[in-house]
């Protein structure tokens, strides 16, 4: 009898792990579950609050984005990029996502006043580069962009495009831009609404959605956006 039991004994202590494991292996999965859920609340909260996705349409910025789309063919397969909307600065050379509620121009004194006549394209966003930003003197002159005197080297345009104003500013070159503005122009000169134009005109700070920092797709195409002002697209 006692031999039995000392048998059953041993049975049940061989048996004591299962329940254990059972244990391990359900905390595990609640570990993954877990940790996949707040992977994917910080995703979302990404997507939410830094980056945004934008379609690109248009070839305002050829060469640099949408360099082999055609805008008068839908089939064509636009850039896509992603868009920080937490930045702390803007400088020359960024590309910008901004919104077109409103457009200013100068006054006489430099001053600026807004342009009630403006015809104001709200229902989509411009992207455009930066080219000069408050404080600096701005010079349309010969084809070329000065600023501060000096001409730009812009090897980012559209290859053969020439700089010349497009009625906003007229004979007030050279131009200061104000404290909190920017002059924006796109890459294909001769194909891009910018603070050359007076529906445009320059643009205020609380216009900008966010920065252009990468193209995403097409996949074949992925490039770093930042400091693309120092390259060339024409390639």
């Amino acid at each position: 009898m006692d031999n039995n039991n000392t048998e059953i004994t041993k049975t049940n202590e061989a048996a004591a792990p299962e329940p254990a494991k059972k244990v391990n292996i359900i905390s595990d999965f609640v570990e993954i579950v877990e940790s996949t859920l707040i992977t994917i609340f910080v995703i979302v909260m990404i997507f939410t609050y830094l980056l945004h996705p934008v379609n690109i349409v248009g070839g305002s910025m050829k060469p640099t984005l949408n360099k082999n789309s055609e805008e008068w063919n839908e089939n064509s397969q636009n850039d896509k990029i992603l868009m920080n909307t937490v930045f702390t600065d803007v400088k020359y050379g960024d590309i910008l996502i901004i919104d077109n509620n409103r457009s200013y121009l100068l006054d006489e004194s430099n001053n600026v006043r807004p342009n009630d006549q403006a015809v104001l394209f709200t229902d989509e966003c411009l992207i455009k580069r930066v080219i000069a930003v408050g404080g600096q003197t701005l010079e349309l002159r010969d084809g070329s962009v000065y600023v501060d005197g000096e001409k730009l080297d812009e090897p980012y345009v559209m290859k053969g495009a020439m700089t010349y104003d497009e009625g906003a500013f007229g004979d007030q070159y050279p131009i200061t831009i104000p404290e909190g503005y920017y002059f924006v122009m796109g890459d294909n000169r001769q194909n891009s609404s910018d603070s050359r134009h007076a529906d445009i005109g320059l643009i205020k700070k609380d216009q900008i959605y966010g920065k252009a920092i990468v193209r995403f797709s097409p996949i074949k195409n992925f490039h770093i956006l930042i400091n693309s002002w120092k390259e060339s697209a024409n390639d």
